[in-house]
């Protein structure tokens, strides 16, 4: 039975659609049950998942720093020395 998710863009995708299908992804490639055509148009699609994920959690970062700063707390993810 084909996958929804499989079928939907990646620029669509949220982020835990992303993870699902970038763990289907790993998990095909790592039985090598995938023929070589097919494994190099999954590598690619799952190289585009991990850069979409990766882009969903920098957004997600960057709204957790803009709440933080309008609280007056202090921004980033280094911690201050002597803490």
């Amino acid at each position: 039975m084909p996958d929804k998710a499989n079928d939907k863009p990646v620029a669509e995708m949220s982020f835990e659609e992303a993870m699902g299908a970038l763990e289907q992804v790993v998990s095909s490639l790592e039985r090598g049950e995938v023929p070589l055509e097919a494994s190099i148009a999954l590598y690619e699609r799952g190289a585009a998942l991990k850069a979409h994920c990766a882009s969903k959690l920098k957004e997600a970062e960057d709204k957790v720093e803009m709440i933080r700063a309008k609280d007056g707390q202090a921004i980033g993810t280094t911690p201050a020395e002597g803490m």
